[in-house]
């Protein structure tokens, strides 16, 4: 039987900045920075401040940071070691995420030479522990339409921040209740009148002594659903003043006398421009939620690897959990799911990391990358959750248990499906860029090009709409199940299904839209929004595709052994996700009824293909007991099942093995009918 090479998969999985990944995991299993169950609120967040000091001292968090402020430009080796974070204390992760990630970030790519000289060492250090002011109480993910005000005044040179109406307060800041000296405010940017748009603007809030400054209130958010280990809160601020060089101002700038100067002549693309430097935190939670995925996974399987449960084949052993067919269902499509996330964040954190060192920075590749992250951040967060729970509910009320992590993992992943950007409106750009894509072909197109594509969309409708996928489908598998389980474990013909599904959709939505009125904004936003849920759809589809590609890439550097058990992985999420669809793919006339069915009995199939390789496909993951800290996870559940079978063989070989009713009733019944046969004879 061909076996994975775990050591060669396991440094394949570690990626580019293997060595930060693992200075990560290192600082997971470092009892210093590990969280302690059922603190109070209060000793939590001091435990994790004081983290935070030590991460300073150690300076790996300021890897991103240029060498004038300790760092050394390593934007993936910094993300790739920060998702490992997560298995120390989520809260601290975060934490150092808001410090470093957020608050540092913005003053690294929004401010210009002189914010980093006079500022960037104190926050690298953190001296200066800050926030990211951006999100307020009215307004969430629409960051455009903030309240908060910074109006120029000339004769002082200073912007006057300013909270206008109570909506308008900040909100939902990590180190705003307590901890935070300054922070990154972003406003309204108003000079001689005339509104720019949104700005960053640094500001102080308190002083070393932890006392706010004048015209600055604080609120604390007090107890959350998790992440209680930092202390989220708000700001009101009221006519504060800072000076004018204050402002960040690498894209957006004011002279002394007021008027106003940017390198992006469009407020739009300016304001886009400003935001998308800080897709780093996007790019960051899909690297987190992956390791959650990772780390549940690793302890539901090991455990189901030693958990017995009820006597099936046997009287004398119960079986294993990871035996039974719904058990590895139910845990196996989930890790295959895992496995083409983790491919596919090493994807987008390759190209995070040519964006922002500079080597492939472009406004194309900026755009990529943007889209990537927010199609790959939504899938993988919302997968962390369900493999969270799903993972839980399989190792049963041993799940439940504190002690083995599951919910408190739960918990404080759950806030990383709405920060960073919502997923569903993360998708909704996702969809809109597949839209703008689907149109810029079309500009400036010749009429022969045109009607070459109506055609070419006409034909491939006119196939669909009467069946002739199906039927050739039909005709190539001839009734046999075998023949269309080998096509559905095709490389190209998978991925034509997932592209064909992005590509249908894509041009129906567009279809109805280009009915809609320019003239009559209020319909055209009608039809728009009579698109949403379609446009969920299609991003979902396209995130599904780079995840398959990122597989698939992953394969062909495989050596030969490894790389035939990884592609009944690849094959079960494919079909996983191809199961899921099913309904679709059958109304647009692109699987047959045969196909379709074929789709589950080959899942079948790989869960048994899979099931001799499951400890191996968890220990590629790299994370032992040191780091898991959950006791199922170790072998104390296998000794007890053990020791609970030598008990039983003994008394059984002794004899002093109790005779069940049952068996006595059988015995019973065989006795009565031997003396019936025997009387039966004697006449």
């Amino acid at each position: 039987m061909s076996r994975i090479d775990v050591e060669w998969l396991g440094r394949d999985l570690l990626g580019k900045w293997a060595d930060e990944r693992l200075g990560g995991r290192a600082k997971a299993a470092d009892p210093k920075y590990q969280r302690i169950l059922n603190q109070t609120m209060e000793d939590h967040r001091d435990r994790v401040m004081g983290q935070m000091h030590e991460l300073a001292a150690d300076g790996a968090v300021r890897a991103a940071f240029p060498e004038s402020a300790g760092g050394d430009s390593n934007h993936g080796g910094n993300i790739a070691a920060f998702a490992e974070l997560f298995l120390a204390d989520p809260s601290l992760q975060i934490k150092a995420g808001v410090q470093y990630g957020l608050f540092g970030a913005a003053i690294l790519h929004l401010g210009t030479a002189d914010h980093h000289e006079r500022l960037l060492p104190d926050v690298a250090s953190f001296k200066i522990p800050g926030a990211f002011a951006m999100t307020e109480k009215g307004h969430g993910s629409d960051v455009a339409a903030i309240g908060t005000t910074a109006t120029y005044d000339a004769d002082a040179q200073e912007f006057v921040i300013h909270t206008p109406y109570p909506g308008a307060k900040k909100e939902f800041l990590g180190n705003a209740a307590l901890h935070g000296q300054a922070a990154v405010v972003f406003a309204q940017l108003i000079t001689q009148g005339v509104n720019h748009g949104v700005h960053a603007f640094y500001v102080p809030v308190r002083t070393p002594e932890g006392e706010l400054l004048d015209g600055i209130v604080a609120h604390d958010d007090g107890f959350k659903n998790g992440l209680n280990g930092i202390d989220n809160g708000g700001f009101t601020f009221t006519n504060v003043r800072i000076p004018r060089h204050d402002l960040l101002n690498r894209y957006g700038a004011v002279d002394a006398d007021g008027t106003y100067s940017s390198t992006i002549d469009s407020p739009g693309r300016r304001f886009f421009t400003m935001l998308g430097t800080l897709v780093q935190g996007r790019v960051s939670l899909d690297g987190s939620a992956v390791v959650a995925s990772k780390a549940a996974l690793s302890i539901a399987i090991r455990y189901a690897l030693q958990r017995r449960q009820f006597n099936q084949s046997s009287d004398e052993k119960e079986e294993l959990l990871l035996d039974y067919r719904s058990h590895q269902r139910r845990l196996f499509t989930r890790l295959a799911k895992t496995y083409a996330m983790s491919y596919s964040h090493e994807v987008l954190l390759r190209k995070f990391d040519g964006v922002f060192s500079g080597a492939e920075d472009t406004p194309e590749s900026r755009e990529d990358l943007e889209t990537l992250a927010a199609g790959l951040k939504s899938l993988s967060t919302w997968h962390g959750l369900d493999t969270l729970q799903e993972a839980r509910e399989a190792c049963g009320g041993a799940g439940y248990m504190g002690e083995n992590r599951f919910g408190s993992w739960y918990e404080d992943l759950d806030i990383y499906t709405t920060f960073e950007g919502d997923n569903t409106v993360l998708l909704q750009l996702v969809g809109k860029r597949l839209l703008g894509d689907f149109s810029k072909q079309f500009k400036g197109a010749s009429a022969a090009s045109l009607a070459q594509f109506a055609a070419k969309e006409f034909a491939g409708r006119a196939a669909a709409q009467v069946g002739l996928h199906v039927v050739r489908q039909d005709m190539h598998d001839m009734g046999n199940p075998a023949r269309a389980a080998r096509e559905l474990r095709n490389t190209k013909w998978q991925t034509e299904l997932f592209e064909d599904r992005i590509e249908v959709m894509v041009a129906d939505i567009a279809g109805r839209l280009r009915k809609a009125p320019r003239d009559d904004k209020a319909k055209a936003a009608a039809m728009f929004n009579d698109e949403q849920n379609q446009l969920l759809e299609v991003a979902r589809a396209w995130a599904e595709l780079q995840q398959l590609n990122a597989f698939n890439a992953a394969l062909e550097r495989m050596p030969e052994a490894t790389r035939k058990i990884m592609t009944y992985v690849r094959d079960l999420f494919a079909m996983t996700m191809i199961e899921s669809h099913s309904g679709w793919y059958q109304a647009n006339g692109l699987l047959s009824g045969q196909r379709a069915k074929a789709v589950t009995s080959t899942i079948e199939r790989l869960l048994q293909r899979i099931r001799p390789h499951a400890e191996d496909l968890v220990d590629a993951f790299g994370y032992g007991d040191d780091i898991l800290r959950a006791p199922i996870a170790t072998q104390a559940e296998g000794k007890r099942q053990a020791e609970a079978m030598a008990h039983y063989s003994e008394l059984r070989e002794s004899g002093d093995l109790p005779v069940t009713e049952k068996e006595l009733r059988a015995k019973a019944k065989a006795e009565e009918k031997a003396r019936a046969k025997e009387v039966a004879a004697a006449s």
